[in-house]
């Protein structure tokens, strides 16, 4: 699987180790972004887009008889291009500081972090919100492309589930089935995958009063872009009220295990990559207490790579705190 559907791990695993990917960086992303557990990625057809041929519809086909021919006809398809986005960073730490320290550069990582966890987090809010309609800079997320769940407006809406709340604390909760023929991020053709580390060495800084003193300075980027090659491979659980979650599944107007079902059942062939839920903090405690309540037989728990994993009917849920309360209710 992992050849032909490759994490960040498994291309950063593959690459020399020549500067331009520090595998430190990598687990350090994998820590706070579960989400990169599970992205497969790919390299764009281009720097700055990618151009792929998406399926719109399966073409015709006919019973034959004996001496009586088959009209022909051809598959449904068109050509989408997704831009990707440049995310970057210039992370500063005093000089001095650093020569304190024997093991200068795992030093200047750990003061890093926090650039780090911020572009991780950025990296997530736009893979799930963002709109170049709104910011051209940025990628095409996944809410504004399943923004509704009237049919009649769009193809995709078969695919997004309403939780039947309202207010201002609903969420959402996503089911995706990554692969290079379903759903995947890109990087920039000819460039490594991944967020890349420069150290541009040492400069001269300036403190909040105009004081200046030498410090260090690294460089940091990361070029992303998502392409949904097949949305039937994606499913939005919408109008989820955080506060309607209870103990028990069987009360409270979300009956959260149901959707999840539904969900599943959307998806064509959950064999064809590699699935995954993603989910706010509120309700991945809210699953995890169905274990531990017996309430749900579809939840379960196991360790997968040293840390604990919540499943639903063996698929992961992972947490994923970009998704916060307080998103507009979809319209069905």
């Amino acid at each position: 699987m992992a050849t032909n559907n490759p994490t960040l791990a498994d291309l950063t695993s593959r690459m020399k180790q020549d500067g331009k990917i520090d595998t430190d960086i990598i687990e350090i992303l994998n820590e706070t972004n579960e989400m990169l557990d599970d992205i497969t990625w790919q390299e764009a057809t281009g720097v700055t887009e990618n151009v792929t041929t998406v399926r719109a519809g399966l073409p015709e086909v006919a019973w034959r008889r004996l001496n009586y021919g088959v009209m022909p006809s051809k598959s449904k398809t068109k050509q989408i291009s997704d831009t990707i986005g440049m995310l970057e960073a210039y992370a500063e730490c005093d000089k001095k500081l650093v020569m304190l320290h024997d093991n200068k550069a795992a030093f200047r990582l750990s003061e890093n972090r926090a650039f780090l966890e911020s572009m991780n987090q950025e990296f997530q809010r736009a893979l799930l919100f963002g709109d170049i309609k709104d910011d051209p800079a940025k990628i095409m997320g996944l809410t504004p492309r399943f923004s509704t769940g009237d049919i009649t407006k769009a193809e995709n809406a078969i695919n997004v589930i309403d939780a039947g709340g309202t207010g201002d604390h609903l969420t959402s909760m996503w089911l995706v089935c990554w692969s290079p023929l379903t759903a995947f991020c890109t990087y920039p053709k000819g460039l490594p995958a991944g967020l890349r580390d420069e150290d541009l060495g040492e400069v001269t800084l300036h403190d909040e009063n105009g004081g200046m003193y030498q410090g260090f300075r690294s460089h940091y980027e990361w070029n992303v872009g998502l392409v949904v090659r097949d949305w039937r491979y994606i499913v939005r659980i919408a109008n989820i009220d955080v506060k309607s979650l209870k103990n028990d599944p069987t009360t409270g107007d979300c009956i959260l295990a149901d959707h999840m079902i539904d969900a599943i059942e959307s998806l064509p062939n959950i064999r064809v990559g590699r699935p995954a839920f993603y989910c706010n903090k509120t309700i991945s405690a809210f699953l995890r207490k169905q274990i531990r309540n017996g309430k749900n037989v579809n939840i379960t728990q196991s360790e997968v790579a040293g840390r604990k994993c919540t499943q639903f009917d063996g698929i992961p849920i992972r947490r994923v705190d970009a998704l916060v309360p307080g998103e507009e209710h979809v319209a069905f």
